[in-house]
């Protein structure tokens, strides 16, 4: 038996990747499927590793997609680097999702959108030496020999696929990426539903690792940063409005008239904007985001050749950093207070 197919399943959820599987142009006598149904992703994947049979494991999603050519793909991948103990493939957004769940997925694969993580949701180049940034357990491969070593962390959920990945590269195996082998994984297909999602990710950060690990993924940290960066503009805004550069500095321009006995003043009162002080320095970090983000949606909305995404992704951008930093922030209070 070459691969154990390992599904793990909610209670309340079907399976459609099930129905892919019945479709693989593989011979049956190589592969076999396991099922394991639970609220807890972690165990479902860790009690389905102890039924499985074959040389390999091939984690999947259960609301996944994969085309019928699927394990020949891992089949060419394997025969080429059989050194690699860990591989896994890029999660496309699937064309016959809503218009809302396709533009997310485009700001999921944009480098201004996820950075480095966008590798998890294109096609990029192959890489001998993956990290987390490019895995997740939605489309992953294992020896065997891996997953009989290091298990799925059960206390974790979203979150514990990077963990594995890098539990697994600190036991030294070799992990890889490879854009050969495709899985296709909807989108949250509603604005409340992708900020939840967002926002889960950035609070399993401060619990998967301790801040001194995060540190050194300074990355991870930028959304957290920017958060509180926010915070501190509206704050100085609503103290004194001038400051953030959209007041004005008034000047008066006055001359005496002299009418017998009456002296009066005539003239204008002159507003100068204050647009080059320390406010607008201190805002200009925001300024040139703001332009970032108009600038990538017209990008990424052209790569995508879809025109109602140039008037989604730029704000969709700022719910994903947002949304991140202040779940990553949240995870820390939580941390503090157990």
């Amino acid at each position: 038996m070459k691969y154990t197919l390992v599904v793990p399943l909610a209670p309340e959820r079907d399976a459609p990747i099930l129905a892919c599987i019945k479709k693989l142009d593989y011979p049956k006598n190589k592969f076999h499927v396991v099922v394991v149904r639970g609220k807890n992703p972690s165990l479902n994947r860790n009690k389905a590793i102890e039924r499985a049979k074959g040389e390999y494991v091939v984690f999947l999603d259960d609301d996944a997609i994969i085309k019928e050519d699927y394990l020949k793909k891992i089949d060419e991948f394997l025969e080429k680097h059989s050194e690699i103990d860990v591989v896994g493939g890029p999660q496309l957004t699937p064309d016959d999702d809503n218009w809302f769940a396709k533009i997310s997925g485009y700001a999921f694969s944009s480098r201004f959108g996820a950075w480095t993580l966008r590798n998890r949701y294109d096609l990029k180049h192959e890489n001998l030496d993956a990290d987390e940034t490019a895995l997740t357990s939605a489309n992953l491969v294992c020896k065997k020999k891996v997953v009989e070593k290091i298990k799925f962390d059960e206390t974790l959920f979203p979150g514990e696929d990077p963990k594995f990945i890098e539990d697994v590269k600190k036991a030294g195996f070799r992990v890889a990426y490879t854009p050969s082998f495709v899985l296709y994984h909807k989108r949250r297909p509603t604005f409340r539903l992708l900020v939840k999602q967002i926002f889960n990710y950035g609070k399993v950060r401060p619990q998967k690792e301790s801040f001194f690990q995060t540190v050194q993924k300074p990355f991870f940290l930028v959304p957290s940063l920017f958060v509180l960066y926010l915070l501190i503009v509206v704050g100085s805004l609503l103290y004194d409005p001038s400051f953030v550069g959209s007041g004005f500095s008034f000047e008066n321009d006055f001359e005496t008239v002299r009418t017998g006995t009456i002296t009066a003043l005539t003239g204008n009162v002159i507003a100068i904007p204050k647009i080059f002080g320390m406010g607008f320095l201190f805002t200009l970090p925001l300024k040139i985001y703001m332009l970032l983000m108009f600038l990538f949606g017209l990008r990424d909305a052209g790569k995508h050749r879809n025109v109602k995404a140039v008037f989604i992704l730029p704000f969709l951008y700022p719910v994903i950093h947002v949304s991140y930093g202040i779940g990553m922030l949240w995870g820390y209070v939580r941390k503090l207070w157990e």
